[in-house]
């Protein structure tokens, strides 16, 4: 017997209860959270927004359906309350938890699409995609993007038609979808009887040149500004960013990731020697290797170290873990190998668990200080001495000015409403950064 021919009764139920479980958790730790970052820059230009501004990226990404998504949100909640945005998060987060052990389950047996699932689901590692709502919209494009490859790995007209309209979706929402693009690509090219159903993702791509051509290559770059150099660093980066994908699973980072990543790609080597891989498999680890290679180009001038960042774990966990499960359903299930298969994924998930606790507590610290900060432009909006140009905070709402901030507000609601100051410290120095030197 081997671990892709392990049956686990209710395995489907299993992972949807413990998805849902976990996720109510999640919501529950992030109710005291609010608005923070990169959230700003939509919430304080949504009153200006025309059609056209859907279609402008907001840095490299296509973001036309997280756009819709706020100005909904916005529109109907306001700002009085950060759950509904949050939710969002974890609907998203549950439904990739749940479509990873679909993937893999039909074809690696139920036991792996569990433990995938158990793996995903409590990635400490990728926490920051688990923490802030804005991250909505990489979870969407991940969910999206499996959805798609669930569908295209069927025969049927609809279902090739359906995976389009998946794929365009998360394009939509993010540049998170290219490597399930590529993913799908590769499958249909590696697949000879389903080769002719690349004439269906022409459309998709020929919108996809015309919404760079006229929206994309305008999009903010980061500062430093990519160069030539990228091209040379851009090998460099994708490692460092794999070897951080695959440790992440165990709930491990930084140096340690290496030698992991020379063992999974010892261990793939392996069993495809004896095994060839599955066109799914293939067309999965060329998207992860895409993930990076495009994400260098843009980004590798910013240190290898960035291909790290705990964002970037949870999107090449998911795809990891895909190409990992086929090479894993041919390990043997008897005798020493069923505890020490189990006693592996346990501890990993175990350690994935705490790491998430703990970025989720620095996270409540860091949302009590935003929390301090929007307080701190509540009590200054009348104030004689205010500045109207004052950052009240570069490290949380860069963008935010206060008489942008006042308009939002006043159109949007205000997040602080009736909340009694925890932070006094970070509310006091808001405060003093929000004044006129010498006033």
């Amino acid at each position: 017997m081997t671990a892709g021919t392990v049956r686990v009764p209710y395995a489907r139920w299993i992972v949807i209860a413990a998805a849902a479980v976990v996720c109510a958790v999640l919501l529950w730790f992030a109710r005291t959270f609010t608005f923070y970052f990169d959230e700003w820059s939509f919430i304080l230009t949504a009153p200006d927004w025309s059609f056209a501004t859907y279609f402008e990226p907001h840095n490299e990404h296509p973001s036309m359906l997280l756009r819709a998504v706020y100005a909904l949100l916005l529109n109907t909640v306001g700002l009085r309350s950060y759950l509904p945005y949050v939710a969002l998060l974890y609907i998203a987060h549950f439904a990739n938890v749940v479509l990873l052990f679909e993937l893999v389950r039909r074809r690696c047996g139920e036991l792996l699409g569990v433990a995938a699932a158990a793996l995903l689901l409590v990635l400490g590692a990728g926490w920051e995609d688990l923490y802030w709502a804005w991250q909505m919209a990489w979870l969407a494009s991940v969910a999206l993007g499996l959805g798609a490859l669930l569908l295209i790995t069927e025969p049927g007209r609809w279902r090739l038609v359906m995976a389009v309209v998946l794929l365009a979706a998360s394009l939509s929402f993010s540049g998170i979808g290219v490597p399930f693009a590529v993913a799908v690509t590769v499958y249909l090219l590696m697949s000879p009887r389903r080769r002719r159903d690349l004439a269906a993702l022409v459309p998709l791509g020929l919108a996809l040149a015309a919404w760079y051509v006229f929206f994309g290559r305008f999009g903010q770059h980061p500062n430093p500004q990519p160069t030539a150099w990228n091209l040379l660093l851009d090998p460099i980066y994708a490692a460092w960013g794999l070897s951080q994908g695959v440790a992440g699973l165990l709930g491990l980072s930084d140096w340690v990731g290496v030698p992991i990543l020379g063992l999974a790609l010892a261990g793939l080597v392996i069993a495809w020697r004896r095994r060839p891989p599955d066109a799914v498999t293939v067309g999965v680890a060329a998207g992860l290797l895409a993930f990076y290679l495009v994400a260098g180009l843009t980004r590798a001038q910013l240190g290898l170290q960035q291909s790290g960042a705990s964002r970037y774990v949870y999107i090449a966990a998911v795809l990891w873990l895909v190409v990992l499960a086929d090479a894993a359903r041919d390990l043997p299930w008897r005798g020493t190998w069923r505890p020490a298969l189990a006693a592996c994924v346990f501890l990993a998930c175990f350690n994935s668990a705490v790491l998430l606790f703990e970025y989720g507590a620095a996270k409540t610290l860091q949302m009590q200080r935003a929390t301090a900060d929007l307080q701190a432009l509540a009590a200054e909006r009348h104030d004689p001495c205010l500045d109207p140009t004052g950052k009240v905070d570069l490290l949380v709402m860069p963008d935010a000015l206060p008489p942008a901030y006042y308009r939002a507000i006043d159109r949007y609601g205000d997040p602080v409403s009736g909340k009694p100051i925890v932070d006094r410290a970070d509310f006091d120095v808001a405060a003093a950064n929000l004044r006129r030197p010498g006033c």
